[in-house]
């Protein structure tokens, strides 16, 4: 009986630390913008609970079109991430051994030993108008004046896509790793191509890897605030510019807790639908990430 209670005891101890800081930092936060979202002023400092918070997003054009283009390039970028990162990480699972291997996932690591900011601030620095990139073009004759690559939507996939390329490679890896090699010659024995290969066998095989992948990559991709603003400029209009300048530069709380709770709705809608898509478990996914 003594041993049962303090077996008990050993694993509230043991998680304690992770349920304090689950409903501390992340439900009790969530549900105080969940509250707040719901708090339309009526006069100064004078609130009262209605819906119009969430009715301005929908009458305000500015909101909802930021709102889907928003959507669109995370799912864009998240797309582009997995076909750059795929034939990477199937590199590195399959073919690379030993050291190779090891200097592999340590150039992937690398760009993220300094922060994100200052990846960013580095591709400024190559894309702007008198950059590394804009000098190329024009001492190769491309170009006859300086060419301005930055504050477009391309500089901000660019970017995204950059940032969000480890933590698709990362995943893809970990699942590929355990495909064993005679299925894949099985296959090449049953007269399949490569191609046939590939979709039959080892995409299948990689879903819960490319599920958590998806995943992750979108999850940052949406709620980025710094790579569409450095790159994109005045043109990013990503939705997380609107949550910032209604709590900081606007000071209307409640307006931004309402753009918080629906960009933290698309992005739990867009991980069920991927999901329900891909026939995947959370569960499986979440192990391969």
């Amino acid at each position: 009986m003594i041993a049962k209670q303090a077996s008990r005891l050993t694993l509230f101890l043991l998680l304690a630390p992770a349920i304090l800081w689950l409903g501390l930092l992340i439900v009790l936060p969530h549900v105080e913008i969940l509250v707040l979202s719901f708090s339309e002023r009526i006069a100064p400092r004078v609130y009262a609970f209605g819906f119009g918070n969430y009715l301005e997003f929908f009458t305000e054009p500015l909101y909802w079109r930021t709102f889907a283009r928003t959507a669109f390039m995370s799912i864009l970028v998240t797309a582009l991430t997995l076909v750059l990162a795929f034939p990477i990480a199937l590199y590195i699972a399959r073919v690379a051994q030993g050291r190779l291997k090891a200097m592999l996932l340590l150039l992937c690591l690398l760009p993220f030993w300094v922060s994100e900011l200052v990846r960013t601030l580095g591709w400024m620095i190559l894309l702007r108008e008198t950059g590394v990139i804009s000098y190329m073009l024009r001492s190769i004759g491309l170009a006859s004046q300086p060419v301005e690559l930055l504050y477009n939507d391309g500089a901000v996939i660019l970017g995204l896509v950059y940032g969000g390329l480890l933590f698709m490679i990362v995943p893809l890896a970990n699942a590929l790793e355990s495909l064993e090699p005679a299925v894949v010659e099985a296959g090449y024995d049953l007269g399949g191509s490569r191609w046939t290969v590939l979709r039959r066998i080892v995409i299948p095989h990689a879903m819960p890897g490319i599920v958590a992948g998806c995943i992750i990559v979108f999850m940052l991709t949406v709620g980025n605030f710094a790579t569409p603003v450095l790159l994109g400029g005045k043109n990013g209009l990503w939705f997380t510019e609107q949550i910032y300048a209604q709590f900081i530069t606007r000071f209307n709380w409640p307006q931004g807790a309402a753009f918080g709770m629906l960009l933290l709705l698309l992005s739990s809608a867009i991980v069920w639908l991927g999901l329900r898509l891909t026939g995947q478990s959370l569960g499986t996914t979440l192990k391969q990430a």
